[in-house]
């Protein structure tokens, strides 16, 4: 019997839906090991293990500052972990203890954040390019939501590809009923729902979009997601170039997701880069059809599910959403496919590849 931690400070993040489904599952799987979950001091009353070889522990301290340097490693010394789980590259560097690290994507080693000071991102953004070749030569293992995350690792970091594990992730169904837009209603839409980000390629959408204007004068774009910086920028834009229609929601409830999913015409993906690109899979299990960018993982995850365009093309992009929209053929294979696809994935089986990780990494070191 081991002792594993996981770092679970993202637990309640977009981007911590991995660690948090991860940690549900397990409980379900694993009756061998021992658990501590780290988690944020406001994250204790959210997080409930049904598993009692589960326990939380409140871990204070913050990505990327050096109290996650020194009082985190303080931390995982005290526990005295068998091995660790790092559910994301931050992590104490020079942590010694057997650890495992999951590597999302390497989309911050190369693109900007136009809404930081520059100076400032590109100190931090050297530092991180640091962080994540001292991790990947550190880790006993490496996990990669896909293999175009895997191919990447050990090109950037210089590791052997048998380090690194794939496991792919899934798309959950959102349970909370269907919440309509009022605004929306009887109106044909596209959407994308996520972050603004440089590497999303909203600026070639919106562009793309003010051409589709000209033969869809009644269409429009619904971008979905907490208004920050970005968005506003984007805003600017479209005001800038005289592109109407287009919704920037802000934050949207689970229940108006679902809507958005189950009422659009298509869910556009226009993304640079991605390590798994669950958006559109999650779309693809509520019924849209999905056109999306052949950048990164995308073709690799959507498969034949999807209508894709070059990201970099902005015309290309239009022509893309044209094809499916005056297609009624087309839409329909591309919803038919979309369902068949997101059925290839299981959190069921990406926590057994975890936890197949686990026991390899402390096999070979005999713990």
């Amino acid at each position: 019997m081991s002792h594993i931690v996981i770092d679970a400070r993202q637990y309640t993040t977009s981007t911590g839906r991995y660690t948090y489904r991860l940690i549900e599952y397990l409980q379900n799987l694993d009756a061998q090991h021992d658990y501590t979950i780290l988690l944020k001091p406001t994250d204790m009353d959210v997080a409930e293990f049904t598993n009692p070889r589960f326990k939380k522990v409140a871990c204070p301290y913050k990505e990327f500052t050096f109290a996650e340097q020194l009082g985190l490693r303080r931390q995982l010394n005290r526990l005295k972990p068998d091995l660790v789980h790092f559910g994301m590259t931050q992590q104490p560097v020079l942590y010694k203890g057997l650890h495992v690290t999951t590597m999302h994507d390497l989309t911050t080693l190369r693109f900007d954040n136009p809404a930081k000071n520059h100076l400032v991102f590109k100190t931090k953004q050297r530092v991180y390019k640091w962080v994540n070749h001292r991790v990947a030569q550190s880790s006993q293992r490496i996990i990669a939501p896909s293999h175009f995350v895997q191919k990447d690792i050990m090109n950037y970091c210089q590791v052997p590809v048998t380090k690194i594990v794939v496991t792919y992730e899934s798309a959950d169904s959102i349970q909370d009923p269907a919440e309509p837009l009022s605004v929306l209603e009887g109106r044909p839409f596209i959407m994308y729902i996520g972050r603004p980000q440089p590497h999303k390629n909203l600026g070639r959408l919106i562009e793309a979009f003010g051409l589709l204007r000209n033969v869809y004068p009644d269409l429009q774009l619904v971008l979905a997601g907490k208004k920050d910086e970005l968005y506003r920028q984007h805003e600017e834009q479209a005001v800038r170039q005289g592109i109407g229609g287009i919704l920037f929601t802000d934050f949207v409830s689970e229940g108006q997701l679902r809507w958005l999913y189950e009422h659009c015409l298509a869910y556009v993906f226009p993304s640079l880069s991605e390590g798994f690109g669950l958006p559109g899979l999650e779309a693809m299990r509520h019924g849209a059809p999905v056109i999306s960018s052949n950048a990164a993982c995308l073709p690799e995850i959507y498969g034949p599910a999807a209508h894709y365009f070059d990201p970099l093309n902005t015309r290309a992009i239009a022509e893309a959403i044209s094809q499916v929209l005056s297609n009624d053929q087309l839409r329909q294979e591309l919803i038919d496919k979309g369902r068949q696809q997101v059925g290839k994935y299981s959190w069921d089986r990406m926590a057994r590849q975890t936890l197949d990780v686990y026991k390899q990494a402390l096999d070979e070191y005999g713990r």
